[in-house]
């Protein structure tokens, strides 16, 4: 009882991160599972299961709030699922001991990758016209590859290449990721459960991480509009990476002095990490306060409006006239 409460907790946090991130509750349930000592492709298969619940409850949230492109969710959801689905049955069909260590490897990529990611600014230009389907199509097959084979990636691949565009609204980037990955986790579980059979998903877990991540998907929908990106995708970013290390360093029969070395230069990096997306951040906020205070100056309250070129400049009155 006591490690399925931790499991909700953990689906609870996951989602929390997950809807202000648009990425990383399939990575940090995997995760733990996979730290805990659960079988890769049972791991991936019981986290996919339960994000057919939460991704369900964050879509309706994110549509709710008007955080979600509609014509994007159409256009990445369909070859997500074809990937997620080929993923499922790669990772169904090769032993626990060669689908550890390349689970943890994909893991280890993606936390490092929201590393690098967050400590950079988040930066949005819709004058570059909208996404297009030739583009949004090879991204949600390789994110829904990706996600099934590591138990979590649709997030961390989508979200950060939607940003990078800069052609669509982080929170609506978040939102329409959050949505289009009901129907990935769908099909990633068709796909293990043809490969795993029924017994290939841990129900107890699955109804622990679902209960969790379902309490906390309103308010993550709620979240993304207050919450800073930078900060939080920076923090699990570490926490991803320094978990799935131990899996790595031991496939690799990495032992004695080597492994307090490798864990202290991995947590030096997630302490700069930190510190550049708390820089990042602050300096955005100087940057819109800067540029709030000089709009407001040129446009003070009560000013009269600036006269068109070529136009008759309006009359002056140098003195009221007294009343009688």
């Amino acid at each position: 009882m006591r490690k399925l409460l931790v499991l909700a907790l953990v689906g609870l946090a996951a989602q929390l991160v997950d809807g202000a991130l648009g990425m990383a509750y399939g990575l940090t349930s995997s995760t733990l599972l996979l730290f805990v000592g659960v079988a890769p492709a049972a791991a991936s298969a019981s986290v996919h299961l339960a994000e057919i619940g939460t991704t369900l409850a964050a879509g309706v949230a994110h549509w709710r709030f008007g955080n979600v492109d509609w014509r994007v969710v159409a256009r990445i959801a369909v070859p997500g699922a074809a990937g997620a689905f080929a993923g499922a049955t790669f990772l169904s069909a090769i032993s626990t001991e060669s689908a550890a260590p390349w689970m943890a490897g994909i893991l280890f990529t993606l936390g490092a990758y929201l590393l690098v990611r967050f400590t950079r600014p988040l930066r949005t230009d819709r004058r570059a016209g909208r996404l297009r389907g030739r583009h949004l199509g090879p991204l949600g097959l390789v994110a829904g590859f990706v996600d099934a084979t590591g138990g979590g990636g649709w997030g961390p691949v989508a979200t950060p290449a939607l940003l990078v565009s800069g052609r669509m609204e982080p929170r609506k980037v978040i939102g329409s990721v959050d949505t289009a990955e009901f129907v990935v986790a769908g099909a990633a579980s068709i796909g293990f459960l043809i490969g795993l059979g029924s017994e290939g998903f841990l129900l107890p877990m699955v109804a622990a991480l679902l209960v969790g991540g379902l309490i906390a998907a309103p308010v993550a929908a709620w979240l993304v509009r207050i919450v800073p990106a930078q900060l939080l995708g920076a923090a699990i970013g570490g926490v991803i990476v320094l978990t799935n290390a131990r899996t790595l360093m031991r496939a690799a029969d990495l032992d004695g002095p080597a492994r307090p070395t490798v864990y202290a230069v991995l947590a030096a990096a997630w302490v700069v990490a930190l510190v550049l997306a708390v820089r990042v951040l602050r300096r955005a906020r100087r940057q819109r306060t800067v540029a709030a205070t000089a709009l407001a100056d040129h446009a003070p309250a009560g000013a009269a409006p600036q006269r068109t070129p070529g136009a008759p400049p309006a009359p002056r009155f140098e003195h009221a006239p007294a009343p009688r």
